[in-house]
C-alpha cells in the first residue's frame, strides 16, 4: 500500500504544503496549501511573522488531513541562519525571530574578528562570511537584548516550527550546520567558540541527525484537528539540504548542483569539510547533508535580484509577471552590462533596477534602461555560476561535465539556457519541487521505506522530466570574452 508523507517547505517568499505518495518506485505530489512568506518591519527592524506561519502550517495540516486522513508522518524545512528563542519554563516565545537581512549585524563581524580572527573562525566552522550568519545575529541580540537568553531555548526555525508541532527542544544538524557555530568533524556544537563569543551554553540544545524520527504532534493539536498521533519528522530541515537531496544526480556523468531559488547555492557533495584557506578565499562553505555528507557549496545571490525587480516595478502600477521579465530579457542586447551578484549594494530591499544601474554607473558601463536592467542580472547570474564552478573545480580537481539545477528557478527555461551557453557544459534542469521532495524521501528513509539517499535520488530519475539543455557552441567566443569582461568588473 501506498505510504502518504506531508511536507512543509518554506522559503524566504512563500511556504507550501505538499502531500507526497510513493507507489511502485515514483513519488508524486499534492500541494494542498500555500501562503506568502517575507520579511515584516516593526519599530525598525525586519522580523519574521512567526505566529503567522505557525497557523499557516495549521491551516496546511487541515488541509492535508481532508484529502489524505492517514498521512505517515509530517516533517518541515525552511532556510537557514534565523531562530527562534523560548522560554524553558513557559513555552513561549521570547522576541519575535529576526529576519536575516536585519541591519541590526552592521559591523558586528568587525567585532567578532577582533575576539577570533576571520581566518581562525574559518578553519574552525568551515563557513563562508555571510554576516547574516547565527553566529552574528547571535552577537547583536546578545549586545541589544542580553535578557532574553535567560531561561531560554534557541531553535533554528525549522525546529521552532516543528516545536510547535510536537514540543521537541533539538535543532537538526543540516540546518544547524548554517549557524557558523559547529565544529564540522565532530558535527556539533563548538562551544569553546561559543564560550569565546560570550554567548550562553544554555540556550543550545541537543543537535539530531536528519532522517530521524522526533516526537509525535501533540495531544492538543490532535484533538484540535481530530486526528491521530502522526509521527514528525527531522529530515534535511535547510531547504537546500533537502534540495540537494533530490538532485537527480546524473549517472556516469560528473555533476555539480545549484539549488536555485531566492538564493542560489552551487557546490558539490564531499564526504568530509574542506578548511583551507584556498576554500575560505574563494568563499565557499561547509554544511551539512544527508547520509553523512557535506555540501560544500558558495552563496550567491540569486532570483531575489528579479523577485525585487519585479516587486518595485509592480508598486509603481506597472504590473509585470515573470515571464514578461524573461521576455525583456530576451529582447535587450546580450553581454553589455554586468553587476557582481553577491555585491552588499543588492544584499538589502530597496530599489533593486536602480542599484543595477547604480553598479554599472560606477563601474563605468554606462546606465541602462530597463530591458538592459534584466538582461545584466540574467547574463551576470550565468557568468557567476561559471565564476564559481570554476572555482569548485579548481578546489576538488574536478572537471564537471553536468550542473544540476533545481529548484523554482528552473522555470525560467532562459536563464537555464544562458548557463548552459555561460559554462559550455550540459544543464540538467530539474526537479522544480526539489526541496518538498527532499523533505519528502527524507520521511521515507527515516520510515524504513526507501533505504538509501541513491535508492532516494533513482525514485526522483523515475518521478520527474529533466529539462536538459546543452550549450550554444556557435556563441562560445563571445561567452569566452564577456566571461573576461565580468571578471574585470565584478571580480
Amino acid at each position: 500500500m501506498a505510504k502518504s508523507y506531508l511536507a512543509f517547505d518554506l522559503g524566504a517568499s512563500s511556504g507550501r504544503g505538499i502531500i507526497g505518495r510513493i507507489d511502485d518506485g515514483k513519488l508524486s505530489l499534492t500541494e494542498v496549501h500555500r501562503f506568502a512568506n517575507g520579511p515584516m518591519e516593526k519599530n525598525g527592524s525586519l522580523f519574521w511573522d512567526f505566529p503567522t506561519l505557525c497557523n499557516e502550517i495549521k491551516t496546511g495540516l487541515k488541509k492535508a488531513l481532508a484529502i489524505e486522513p492517514g498521512i505517515s508522518s509530517i516533517a518541515i524545512d525552511t532556510w537557514g541562519v534565523d531562530y527562534v528563542l523560548f522560554n524553558r519554563t513557559n513555552g513561549k516565545m521570547v522576541r519575535l525571530p529576526y529576519h536575516y537581512r536585519d541591519s541590526r549585524t552592521d559591523n558586528i563581524p568587525e567585532k567578532v574578528f577582533q575576539i577570533i580572527p576571520r581566518k581562525e573562525l574559518y578553519a574552525r566552522t568551515g563557513i563562508q562570511f555571510m554576516q547574516l550568519n547565527t553566529l552574528y545575529q547571535l552577537v547583536a541580540h546578545r549586545e541589544q537584548h542580553p535578557e532574553d537568553f535567560d531561561n531560554s531555548v534557541l531553535l533554528l526555525m525549522p525546529d521552532a516550527l516543528t516545536y510547535m508541532l510536537n514540543g521537541s527542544l533539538t535543532c537538526e544538524y543540516s540546518e544547524a550546520s548554517t549557524s557558523n557555530l559547529l565544529n564540522p568533524a565532530t558535527r556539533n556544537w563548538d562551544f569553546e567558540l561559543i564560550d569565546l563569543l560570550k554567548l550562553p551554553r544554555s540556550i543550545f540544545p541537543e543537535i539530531v541527525p536528519p532522517c530521524s524520527k522526533s516526537a509525535p504532534l501533540k495531544p492538543e493539536l490532535q484533538a484540535e484537528l481530530g486526528c491521530s498521533s502522526i509521527p514528525v519528522v527531522k529530515v534535511g530541515s535547510h531547504d537546500t539540504a533537502s534540495a540537494v537531496a533530490a538532485a537527480p544526480a546524473p549517472v556516469n556523468r560528473t555533476w555539480a548542483y545549484v539549488s536555485c531559488g531566492t538564493w542560489a547555492l552551487l557546490g558539490a557533495e564531499t564526504d568530509s569539510p574542506i578548511l583551507t584557506p584556498e576554500a575560505e578565499a574563494a568563499p565557499f562553505t561547509n554544511e551539512g547533508g544527508l547520509n553523512g555528507k557535506i555540501r560544500f557549496l558558495t552563496n550567491i545571490m540569486g532570483t531575489w535580484l528579479l523577485q525585487e525587480t519585479r516587486r518595485v516595478w509592480n508598486e509603481t502600477g506597472r504590473n509585470i509577471s515573470f515571464n514578461q521579465i524573461e521576455k525583456m530579457a530576451a529582447e535587450a542586447e546580450g553581454l553589455k552590462y554586468f553587476i557582481n551578484p553577491n555585491d552588499g549594494l543588492f544584499f538589502t530591499p530597496g530599489n533593486m533596477p536602480e542599484k543595477v544601474v547604480e553598479f554599472c554607473r560606477k563601474t563605468g558601463q554606462g546606465e541602462p534602461d530597463d530591458r538592459a536592467v534584466v538582461r545584466c542580472i540574467y547574463d551576470s547570474l550565468a557568468l557567476c555560476f561559471r565564476e564559481k564552478l570554476e572555482k569548485l573545480e579548481k578546489l576538488l580537481g574536478v572537471k564537471y561535465q553536468c550542473l544540476n539545477i533545481v529548484g523554482g528557478g528552473i522555470k525560467d527555461s532562459y536563464l537555464m539556457q544562458l548557463a548552459a551557453d555561460s559554462l559550455g557544459i550540459t544543464v540538467a534542469a530539474g526537479p522544480v519541487e526539489a526541496t518538498a521532495t527532499g523533505n519528502i524521501l527524507a520521511q521515507a528513509m527515516a520510515d524504513g521505506d526507501v533505504a538509501s539517499l541513491e535508492a532516494a535520488r533513482e525514485i526522483v530519475r523515475k518521478s520527474f522530466e529533466v529539462g536538459e539543455f546543452k550549450p550554444e557552441t556557435a556563441g562560445r567566443e563571445l561567452w569566452n570574452s564577456a566571461f573576461s569582461r565580468y571578471l574585470k568588473i565584478c571580480g
